[in-house]
């Protein structure tokens, strides 16, 4: 549909540059041809515009296409009576940031766009339903003292939790133990013992002092973050954890070192080898 979705780069889907979905001005022609295959029945539409949106004007853009394209299809005989509008509605990563639209803001950008056509409508909101509900939970392994800055070395690394290596994403990052009332936080660069200078997930934060084998909680993971995560430099994926008030499960537990060398498997001409 030719949308700036105004976010990042690497999450924008709906630019003529993106490698996504078909241009809209080809889709009266796609559609005729669906519509002539044997076994396909037409009856929707699906947009997707990008990841992290905390602006809904895109949105309002995007679904006045969607809305015209519908007319359009139906006055070429097709049934169109799904619209899947995707999904990508922001949170909010930091505890200051002002907090994106609310869901009932962007339900009422849907109804105002769309409402009219009689449609079913389906929504993606994975990022809002699960972002800030997970944590990761790291431990300190080292305060190295630099040339002119500090690095706190955690245990946590690019390949537990990618995002702030690829996007350039920012994570609060929270002592666990609350520090003691007047104890000044100081700038330092926070990152993992991967050996990539990518592993870094945070630079010059401002941080209370956190020692060796304390821990750190990384807030707003719970998108993005297991699903995205590697075994990269042989580091087991690590374990996740579901809470429930007082109550804890682990639900996937962390692979051993021979589990993960098990699934490995010698070709046929290396077993046949002397």
């Amino acid at each position: 549909s030719d949308v700036d979705a105004k976010t990042h780069a690497k999450i924008a889907t709906g630019k003529s540059e993106n490698k996504f979905g078909i241009p809209i001005t080809k889709a009266r022609a796609v559609y005729a041809m669906a519509a002539a295959l044997p076994g396909i029945e037409v009856m929707g539409i699906d947009v997707h515009i990008g990841s992290q949106l905390t602006d809904l004007t895109p949105f309002e853009t995007a679904f006045l296409k969607v809305a015209d394209l519908t007319v359009q299809l139906r006055a070429d005989g097709h049934n169109i009576r799904r619209l899947d509008l995707g999904g990508g509605l922001g949170i909010p990563y930091q505890i200051n940031n002002s907090a994106p639209p609310l869901p009932l803001d962007y339900g009422e950008v849907i109804r105002r766009t769309v409402g009219g056509l009689g449609c079913e409508i389906e929504i993606e909101p994975g990022r809002l339903i699960a972002g800030n509900a997970g944590l990761l939970v790291s431990s300190a392994i080292y305060v190295k003292e630099g040339e002119g800055r500090n690095f706190l070395i955690l245990d946590a690394a690019m390949n537990d939790l990618i995002r702030p290596a690829m996007y350039d994403s920012h994570h609060d990052i929270v002592p666990v133990n609350e520090p003691a009332v007047g104890v000044e936080p100081t700038l330092i660069d926070i990152v993992g013992p991967v050996c990539e200078t990518g592993d870094t997930f945070a630079k010059q934060r401002a941080m209370p002092p956190v020692a060796a084998g304390e821990l750190v909680a990384f807030r707003s993971a719970g998108a993005y973050g297991a699903v995205m995560a590697s075994e990269y430099n042989v580091r087991p994926l690590i374990p996740e954890v579901l809470v429930n008030g007082d109550q804890f499960a682990v639900i996937r537990p962390r692979p051993s070192f021979d589990e993960m060398i098990n699934r490995d498997r010698l070709p046929p001409w290396q077993l046949d080898r002397d």
